[in-house]
Order: C-alpha cells, then sequence, then structure tokens
C-alpha cells in the first residue's frame, strides 16, 4: 500500500514538472509516464528532440515532449466521416 507521505512527494513532483517549460531527464519520465529505458532509446534514436549542453546531462522542451506524445493522433469515427462529407460538399461545388 502506498504511504500518504509517498502520495504526497509524488503530487509535489508532478506539480513542480507542470509549472516548467525546460526539464530534466528525470521530469521528463515523470512527465510522459514512461520508463527510463524507454526514454534513452528515444533520445538513442533521435525519435524524440533533446539538448545535452557542453555534453552533459540530458535536457527537453516540454513542447517537444507534447509534440512527441501527440503525433499518429487517431481521429474518431465522426471525425473522419465529418471530413469525409467536406471533402464529397468540395467535390460538387465545381
Amino acid at each position: 500500500m502506498i504511504s500518504t507521505q509517498s502520495k504526497e512527494k509524488d503530487l509535489l513532483r508532478l506539480q513542480m514538472v507542470a509549472n516548467k517549460e525546460i526539464l530534466s531527464f528525470k521530469e521528463a519520465v515523470t512527465y510522459l509516464d514512461v520508463s527510463e529505458s524507454l526514454l534513452y532509446k528515444l533520445t538513442s534514436n533521435r525519435s524524440i528532440s533533446f539538448s545535452k549542453p557542453n555534453g552533459g546531462r540530458i535536457y527537453f522542451k516540454k513542447s517537444d515532449l507534447d509534440n512527441w506524445m501527440l503525433q499518429n493522433v487517431s481521429q474518431s469515427i465522426n471525425a473522419l466521416e465529418n471530413e469525409v462529407l467536406d471533402h464529397l460538399k468540395k467535390g460538387t461545388k465545381r
């Protein structure tokens, strides 16, 4: 069972991450809710943008992490139907 103190510490960590624009590696792991090994793999493959000032620690822009999380969006059936209808309407206006 997770202690109240542990829950409070996790909540505080999440609040701190939410208010920052540049995140450390560990903060990015928390923000993305992924394992450290996955984030290392993503940086190694250059699948996600990062900075490594002076060849040291790895940092991420939160906006780059957001963009990575939102890639390959799957549209709902309703959105796809609306897109098809819009396309058909444009085709009949000629």
